[in-house]
């Protein structure tokens, strides 16, 4: 190697060298060491295909349960778990179409079941329902208070943390922890209904904010809090935009 680079001293064309060893061993591997059958994308997917279809039929799908189970089919057809297959919950149901005296689908009655979907996570979206399963009615199963083929409360919720737990727990150990959330949100009664079709007003002006934190506020509730002026803080942004008002000491 080292009489071969004395042929070729600029180190660009030893570069060149390089690359082109690098490029004819490439080629050596994949033509001539790479079975054919690897690169063939068209024979990979016809294995595919085939594999897949030696596998055995476990699920019969949501319309076969509809054709036993009519009434509970339409019952969850107009719930909240609609968009929910029946084997979902039910397991695979294939077997049970085929001898339904002998293979019974499962039915979910454990308590740790429905919170895989419906315990706190704060990765989901704002409006799902979300409990802690350790405080929310515990040892009960869930299906002993909502029916599970049309999910709603037995009761509409009366207070916001039963589904915005994660502001509820921020606003906990924020300044504004002796805040009703209605100071400063409207939340119409359709909202704890359909939380996502009708949603709760949120400040829209500069001035809302300074009926408290203004240098001027008259508001008893003020009389600690932190005294800004209006005119020259924050320009012409809504306060919301730069302190996140559920622990408003902390800036966007």
């Amino acid at each position: 190697m080292g009489k071969l680079f004395e042929r070729f001293p600029d180190p660009l064309a030893r570069l060149l060298v390089v690359f082109l060893a690098l490029v004819v061993v490439g080629l050596v591997v994949v033509f001539g060491l790479i079975p054919k059958s690897m690169m063939d994308v068209n024979a990979q997917w016809a294995d595919a295909v085939k594999r897949e279809e030696a596998r055995p039929i476990k699920y019969a799908g949501f319309h076969a349960c509809a054709e036993c189970h009519e009434e509970l089919y339409a019952t969850k057809k107009k719930g909240y778990h609609r968009d929910l297959s029946c084997e979902t919950c039910h397991g695979p149901a294939k077997a049970h179409t085929e001898d339904s005296d002998n293979v019974k689908p499962v039915i979910p009655a454990a308590r740790t079941f429905c919170p895989q979907c419906h315990a706190y996570n704060p990765s989901r979206p704002r409006g799902f329902p979300q409990i802690n399963p350790v405080a929310h009615n515990p040892l009960k199963p869930c299906a002993s208070c909502h029916n599970p083929h049309d999910p709603k409360p037995p009761t509409t919720p009366k207070e916001c943390s039963a589904c915005h737990g994660e502001i509820a727990r921020m606003k906990a150990v924020s300044h504004h922890v002796q805040l009703e959330c209605t100071t400063c949100h409207d939340a119409p009664q359709r909202h704890k209904v359909s939380p996502r079709s009708v949603r709760p007003s949120k400040p829209g002006t500069r001035e809302f904010c300074g009926k408290c934190h203004g240098k001027d506020a008259t508001d008893k509730r003020a009389k600690n809090a932190p005294k800004i002026d209006l005119a020259e803080h924050g320009e012409k942004y809504v306060c919301w935009q730069c302190h996140y008002p559920h622990s408003p000491e902390v800036e966007q």
